[in-house]
């Protein structure tokens, strides 16, 4: 895990230097931006492993920049800093695609556990490639490559990167238990409350796109994840 390059963005200077210090002594690469838009130039121009944001922000705060950075990479793992502590806020976070958060003040070794927990999701999941993308779930074909889910021969239908990332795996494990934990941490990169309420919804819609085949279901398998089933 050494030497992975990190994007810090924060305002305050005497905060972002000590952080950046003490990053780069636990031999993480570290950039520092002064605001939100001084760090969206230097992502474009450099390649990261994991952005750090504070929330408040001049000329544009740590939401804007996130959604920002995930239009341009979808991938890179993102870790707010923030002083509030409103869930309202939390879950904006989540939203514009944060992978976690650190209230103000924090101890600098839980942040360090964070990133090395994080970073060691992310190369997990890279490592662990699957070749396959298409798949046969009853009268529906499926190309996880293409996003499409086709029916029966039928105009196929475009799944969002996160349909098509969830229902590959549930047909990875065709007829078996694909555990809750191990879709979060692949796909949302952690589990917790907000990330299992996502996920959740996004059962739902695939759901729905199956229940065309009668013969197809996904199962909840409570409190240990879903199945997907294909009757013979």
């Amino acid at each position: 895990m050494e030497n992975n390059r990190i994007l810090l963005v924060e305002d305050d200077p005497n905060f972002g230097t000590v952080l950046k210090d003490y990053l780069s002594l636990n031999d993480y690469r570290v950039t520092l931006a002064k605001d939100g838009l001084e760090g969206l130039i230097m992502f474009k121009n450099d390649e990261f492993d994991l952005c750090i944001l504070d929330v408040m922000m001049p000329r544009k705060d740590g939401f804007s920049l996130a959604k920002d950075i995930r239009a341009t990479n979808s991938e890179v793992p993102i870790i707010f800093l923030t002083a509030k502590t409103m869930k309202e806020d939390v879950l904006k976070g989540y939203q514009s695609g944060a992978d976690d958060y650190l209230y103000k003040p924090f101890d600098s070794e839980v942040l360090l556990y964070k990133i090395k927990a994080i970073l060691q999701r992310k190369e997990t999941g890279q490592t662990v490639e699957e070749d396959t993308f298409e798949f046969k779930i009853g009268k529906f074909e499926f190309n996880s490559k293409l996003r499409h889910l086709t029916f029966d021969g039928k105009e196929p239908q475009k799944l969002s990167p996160k349909e098509s990332k969830l229902l590959k795996m549930l047909a990875s494990h065709k007829n078996d238990l694909m555990p809750r934990e191990l879709a979060l941490t692949k796909i949302w990169r952690d589990d917790n409350y907000f990330t299992s309420r996502s996920m959740d919804v996004y059962i739902a819609k695939l759901r729905k796109y199956l229940k065309e085949d009668e013969n197809v279901e996904i199962l909840n398998i409570h409190g240990e994840g879903f199945r997907l089933i294909e009757k013979s």
